[in-house]
């Protein structure tokens, strides 16, 4: 399907490091008088989801994806999303992308101008980066995704000016014009930003992109190595030794050709497949090639085989998640086969592995004394390890919701709209460093009510 310049939808993508303010940014998206149908995709760190609670009402469409980060499951699931809502294209008339806080902006960026289909019927009109004048020197100088953030943005937004002295904010300025000096660079407080400065922008500079990043037009994947193999009918053993990793994720499907254009062909449907479920394969278990992922579980030490069943003759290519050379992989079928072609990948980014969330949803009224003695202990103890934190609670004897959010040692709750018939609930997030999770949901259990 091709669509003109003119029709093409226009996206923004929202970023930012963790508690720079992009929720009350979207909020202010969504509120404002500025004549426009925003659909908005949400995407959060952890395994439980509350930024669709913290979101006001509003008519726009909002997508939730969270237990995962955009721009690690390189798109698959975005590229799902997109593909979905554009069934709903008389809904909107923008598209509103925000990113987790831990999200490096460029591979959700390359969707745009690598994806066939994307590129046909979506325009990337820019990316908005929003930055906590107060918090960010403690991130800036060890946080790669925070150094992308800026480096890659359309418009920045020093957010948080009233919490910080002026002379402060113009060093961070200074700063951050260094970084990127193509950049437009606004002082918001609240968020507080005129629209027309960050919707409307007209396009994501390319070129720009390219100097900060040579290698911005070759894709991450969720892969390290895909080969096509010429399969017979019959079983093929996939023999593994002993590697750095418990398990690793693979994907065989049939391909239409033998050559590198059937690889290249099976990308988009591999990286599909590697954002869906799972099925567990142990040593001995069959294989069956489509587009199910598997993950192979390789806690046994030794040798490992996993048999492959082709009942139709014909190419068939193996994506696996890391390098097989790593655990001394070899496809067998009468003796040891070698892909007709094969390619390493470039493969997606890690975060800091000590970087994880704790996250908790529990039915219940809360004892407001408790939780307030409880917090104020969090902070002070684990404050500068608490990079983010926000839920949805139920206070005891109180009719409406109560939303907290918090940066470090910064604290912010309030009582929000009323519970009515929606099911009193607690739904809270910590997103940190070296997190307790056993102690953070003790700690938050004792405050429920007896």
């Amino acid at each position: 399907m091709s669509a003109s310049s003119a029709d093409r939808v226009p996206v923004t993508v929202l970023t930012g490091f963790l508690g720079s303010g992009k929720t009350t940014l979207l909020n202010r998206i969504l509120t404002e008088n500025h004549g426009k149908r925003i659909a908005v995709i949400e995407n959060e760190f952890g395994e439980v989801g509350v930024d669709n609670e913290l979101i006001v009402n509003a008519e726009e469409e909002i997508f939730e994806m969270n237990n995962g980060c955009i721009c690690c499951t390189v798109r698959g699931d975005l590229i799902r999303i997109l593909g979905n809502l554009m069934k709903r294209r008389d809904r909107f008339d923008h598209i509103m992308i925000e990113t987790t806080g831990l999200a490096d902006p460029a591979p959700v960026a390359q969707t745009f101008f690598v994806d066939d289909e994307m590129k046909q019927r979506l325009a990337l009109d820019g990316i908005v980066t929003l930055v906590d004048t107060k918090h960010i020197w403690q991130h800036i100088d060890d946080s790669d995704e925070a150094k992308e953030q800026v480096a890659f943005a359309d418009v920045i937004l020093l957010n948080k000016i009233d919490l910080v002295a002026p002379p402060d904010v113009d060093k961070l300025e200074a700063r951050i014009r260094e970084m990127n000096p193509a950049a437009k660079i606004y002082r918001t407080h609240d968020a507080v930003v005129d629209m027309d400065k960050i919707l409307g922008l007209g396009g994501f500079n390319l070129d720009r992109a390219l100097q900060v990043d040579p290698m911005f037009l070759e894709p991450e994947y969720p892969f390290e190595w895909g080969g096509v193999y010429d399969l017979g009918t019959g079983v093929h053993d996939f023999v593994m030794q002993d590697g750095p990793d418990p398990a690793m994720n693979l994907v065989v499907m049939p391909v239409p050709g033998s050559d590198y254009a059937g690889l290249e062909s099976a990308q988009l449907d591999a990286v599909l497949s590697f954002s869906s479920d799972e099925k567990v394969a142990a040593p001995g278990d069959t294989i069956l090639p489509g587009h199910d992922l598997y993950q192979l579980r390789l806690e046994e030490t030794g040798e490992k085989r996993f048999r492959i069943t082709i009942e139709t003759a014909g190419a068939y290519a193996l994506f696996t998640e890391h390098h097989p050379e790593e655990f001394g992989a070899v496809l067998h079928g009468s003796g040891a086969l070698q892909p007709a072609v094969s390619k390493a990948y470039k493969p997606d980014h890690e975060h800091d592995e000590q970087v994880s969330s704790v996250g908790l949803s529990v039915p219940g009224d809360l004892d407001q004394k408790k939780l307030n003695n409880w917090l104020r202990e969090l902070l002070m103890e684990k404050g500068p390890d608490i990079f983010r934190m926000k839920g949805v609670l139920s206070i005891a004897k109180d009719s409406r919701r109560f939303v907290f959010q918090g940066v470090h040692m910064l604290f912010d709750g309030r009582p929000d709209r009323e519970w009515g018939a929606e099911p009193r609930h607690n739904s809270f997030i910590f997103i940190g460093r070296n997190l307790d999770r056993a102690a953070l949901t003790e700690g938050f259990l004792q405050c429920l009510v007896k």
